[in-house]
C-alpha cells in the first residue's frame, strides 16, 4: 500500500460515512483520496462539523480551521421521513439512497428504515411529489456529537454493499443484453441449396421466414407492458396535478438549491431514462430543473 493510500486510508476512518457528497466528492473515500493527495482541503465535510475537522487536522499535523461554508453549516442530524400518502412509487428515492435506507417496491409506498439513514439528503431532490422531509432527530446535537463511530463504521458496510449490489445489478445487465445482441444478430447467409422447392422460394414462404406470427405470450407480454405504463403515466399525471397545486400555495420544493453536481447528474441521468421510456412529460422537470428516473430494478421514493 502506498503511503498516500494508506493517509487516505486512516483519513476515511476519521470521517463521518455519511456518504452525502457535500464534500464535492462522490463518497467519504473518494474524499479522503482527495485531502490525501492535496486535491482538497480537510475542512469541506458538514456532517463532521468542527470536531471532525478538528480531528482531520490532529492527524495531518495541520491547525484546525473553520469549515468551509460553501460545503455546508454544521446541523443537528436529520432523518428522512416519507409522506407515505403522497409517496407514488416512483423509486427514485431508493436509488439515490447511498446506504440503502429507503425499502419499497415500484408502484408501492416506500419507507425509511431509521437505524440506516445517516441524513445524507440525497433522496430529497429526485422526489417528483416532495414527500420526503428531513426531520432533525438529534436536538442540539450536531456533528460527531450527533453520530457515533459505530454508526459511521455501519454506514461504510451499508454502503459498500450497496456498491457492490450495484456493480452486480451493472454486469447482470451488461450480460443481458450481450445475450439479446447475440440472438438478434443477423447469421452469414447461406447459399439456397439445390434441394430447395419452388414451394421453398415462393413470396408465401418467404413471407414466413422474414416475418414469423407473434406467439400469443408475445401479445401478453406487450398487453402488460402497455398496461404497466398506463398505470405509471396515471400516477405522474397525479403527482403533476398534485405539485401544481402546492405551486399555487406558493409551497415551492424543499431542499433544492446547492445540490452538488454529483447529485444533479444523477438526477439528469435518471430523467433522461425516464422520457427514453416514455414515463416522463417534457414538463415533468424535477424541483432541481431535471426529474429523475430510477435506475433500473430499484427506486427513491
Amino acid at each position: 500500500m502506498s503511503e498516500v493510500s494508506a493517509l487516505a486510508q486512516r483519513i476515511d476512518a476519521l470521517l463521518p460515512q455519511t456518504q452525502c457528497t457535500k464534500c464535492g466528492y462522490a463518497g467519504c473515500r473518494p474524499y479522503a483520496d482527495a485531502i490525501a493527495s492535496g486535491q482538497a482541503s480537510y475542512n469541506q465535510c458538514p456532517p463532521g462539523g468542527a470536531e471532525g475537522v478538528a480531528r482531520l487536522a490532529r492527524l495531518l499535523e495541520r491547525p484546525i480551521i473553520a469549515l468551509n461554508p460553501d460545503n455546508g453549516t454544521e446541523r443537528p442530524r436529520p432523518r428522512a421521513v416519507i409522506d407515505e400518502s403522497l409517496c407514488i412509487g416512483c423509486t427514485l428515492c431508493i436509488q439515490a439512497c447511498p446506504v440503502d435506507a429507503i425499502v419499497g417496491a415500484a408502484k408501492l409506498m416506500h419507507t425509511v428504515i431509521e437505524d440506516r439513514c445517516t441524513g445524507c439528503d440525497l433522496c430529497v431532490p429526485p422526489c417528483p411529489v416532495d414527500c420526503i422531509d428531513m426531520v432533525p432527530v438529534t436536538g442540539e446535537r450536531t456533528g460527531w456529537d450527533a453520530w457515533s463511530q459505530t454508526q459511521a463504521d455501519d454506514a461504510r458496510s451499508h454502503f459498500e454493499a450497496h456498491q457492490a449490489r450495484l456493480a452486480k445489478d451493472r454486469a447482470a445487465r451488461e450480460a443481458r443484453l450481450a445475450a439479446r445482441a447475440a440472438r438478434v444478430a443477423p447469421g452469414a447467409p447461406s447459399a439456397p441449396s439445390k434441394s430447395t422447392t419452388e414451394h421453398d422460394a415462393s413470396p408465401v414462404a418467404q413471407t414466413a421466414d422474414v416475418a414469423p406470427a407473434a406467439s400469443p405470450a408475445a401479445d401478453e407480454a406487450a398487453a402488460a407492458t402497455a398496461r404497466k405504463q398506463a398505470i405509471i403515466q396515471a400516477a405522474l399525471a397525479r403527482a403533476r396535478e398534485k405539485k401544481a397545486a402546492l405551486a399555487a400555495q406558493g409551497l415551492g420544493p424543499k431542499n433544492t438549491e446547492h445540490v452538488s453536481a454529483a447529485v444533479q447528474a444523477q438526477i439528469d441521468e435518471a430523467q433522461a431514462r425516464r422520457k427514453r421510456l416514455g414515463l416522463a412529460a417534457d414538463d415533468d422537470a424535477s424541483p432541481s430543473g431535471a426529474d429523475s428516473a430510477p435506475p433500473e430494478g430499484q427506486s427513491r421514493g
